[in-house]
């Protein structure tokens, strides 16, 4: 049985840090080996190379065992 009663979160507060404002080369020196950086006029953003989860944790399981085999 659903109502249109709400949950309060008044006690909830949720703190995000502010983005880094980085140099083109602290954004370098900064990414995972995982990671693109994106470059444009206004910006630059860093990024996962595969964009999702499922795949990448198919990729990282691969290179384990890769690495187990060498």
């Amino acid at each position: 049985h659903l109502t249109n009663v709400r949950s309060s979160r008044g006690d909830m507060e949720i703190r995000l840090t502010p983005p880094r404002m980085m140099s083109l080369d602290e954004a370098v020196e900064y990414l995972a080996d995982d990671e693109l950086l994106e470059v444009t006029p206004e910006s630059y953003r860093i990024r996962k190379r595969i964009l999702a989860t499922e795949e990448r944790g198919k990729q990282t399981k691969k290179i384990k065992e890769q690495l187990e085999e060498a």
